[in-house]
């Protein structure tokens, strides 16, 4: 007798019959909760502190994600053993994909939810390394996934479309649905790839659902993925679109994203999207045809919430989570002051302007603009931290 779990919609009949919506970031999430280093961004947190991403995933669950992401971003042995992270000596890839997998999986049975195995760009890539060396830490992370049972696989985070296609082309080997998203903005990759071009070569190297993740806000990402879309329609090509943005607004970053910008990563919180603006980008991804919705960086659960309220007539319910919230506020109506009854209505939040409470504040940032990628030297990766002669080197590529 097959489980509730074999009866379950897979990614691309529920992509064909509506939206799906993923879940939000995780290891900005767990590092502001001290449960993920800055810097290494690895997930060791699966295997030390299975508790806290259990938690996360119910969050996200009860906000409304129809996807369990197993917390595996950057989870390659070679990223696990780089600048220093400990996890590399105590825990090998394995542990921490196995892990992962598992915690997703207990979480998604709660509800209606895909569980999906995660691959993101290796520092064997960026130190220059080929591809048959690129791909085997690709092989290795899928063969956990697919041993764990993994409803569809994700490539995400990926800044040069031929790392990403390497990618698509193993997870293809394991027969599972593939979501493959680009770390880019309208400009396109690192080698000078134009969006268009990137989501062209990820469909024709099999990638079943493409787009955009984190680097960018969810409004810039929009304009990428207009741009991919345009050129998927004018070669013929088909597939789902999807995009996962920052919750960090980033009008004024760069090529490479928000990592560009002075704030990044301690003090990117003037600058984190409201609900309403996670309203007003639902809506637009909807009407631009983008199906698969969801968050990277700084997206908590209640960002989450306010895709899946905004496209709750589309979905046909509600999320969890809005059993103690109304949508455009109407719960003020109970609040003790009067003048703050009178937000309850949706027209005084969709025009809300709102203030940083920083008189000084810089409106916008200068991005640094270093650009270093993949081929230059200082991407060569070791496990030692940087020296001060290294940095003396970097610092050189610094822009007046």
């Amino acid at each position: 007798m097959g489980s509730a779990q074999d009866n379950k919609k897979g990614l691309l009949q529920r992509l064909d019959e509506g939206v799906v919506i993923g879940d939000g970031g995780f290891v900005f999430a767990l590092e502001k909760r001290g449960y993920v280093k800055a810097g290494p961004w690895t997930p060791e947190a699966c295997v030390e502190n299975p508790g806290a991403v259990s938690q996360l995933h119910r969050e996200f669950l009860r906000a409304g994600s129809d996807v369990m992401q197993a917390f595996t971003f950057y989870a390659s042995d070679d990223k696990l053993a780089n600048r220093g992270n400990e996890a590399g000596k105590k825990f090998t890839g394995r542990d921490i994909n196995n892990a992962a997998c598992k915690l997703a999986r207990e979480v998604a049975e709660e509800g209606d939810c895909l569980v999906a195995g995660g691959l993101s760009q290796t520092p064997t890539y960026l130190s220059g390394k080929n591809k048959g060396e690129v791909q085997e830490e690709f092989r290795k992370q899928v063969k956990v996934f697919t041993e764990n049972g993994v409803d569809f696989l994700i490539c995400e985070y990926f800044e040069h479309v031929e790392e990403i296609v390497w990618a698509i082309e193993v997870c293809k080997e394991a027969k599972l649905p593939v979501a493959a998203n680009m770390c880019i903005g309208p400009e396109g990759d690192l080698h000078h790839t134009s969006c268009g071009e990137c989501a062209v070569k990820m469909v024709k190297a099999g990638a079943d659902v493409v787009g955009v993740n984190c680097h960018f806000d969810p409004f810039v990402s929009l304009e990428a993925m207009k741009l991919m879309k345009k050129a998927l329609d004018t070669e013929g090509l088909k597939a789902h679109l999807m995009c996962q943005p920052l919750a960090f607004l980033t009008p004024d970053a760069g090529k490479q994203g928000f990592i560009d910008l002075p704030e990044f990563p301690f003090a990117l919180e003037p600058r984190i999207c409201s609900r309403w603006d996670m309203h007003r980008f639902a809506r637009e991804a909807y009407n631009l045809g983008i199906r698969y919705i969801g968050g990277c960086c700084g997206f908590e659960p209640y960002h989450i919430r306010a895709v899946a309220e905004e496209l709750a007539e589309e979905r046909g319910k509600k999320p969890i989570a809005s059993v103690k919230h109304d949508m455009w506020g109407e719960g003020l109506r109970m609040h003790t002051k009067p003048w703050v009854r009178a937000r309850a209505r949706r027209s005084y939040w969709e025009k809300i302007n709102p203030s940083s409470g920083r008189p000084y504040s810089a409106s916008c940032s200068k991005p640094d603009n270093w650009g270093i990628t993949a081929g230059s030297k200082e991407l060569k990766q070791h496990s030692e931290g940087t020296t001060i002669e290294e940095l003396q080197g970097v610092f050189s590529y610094i822009k007046a």
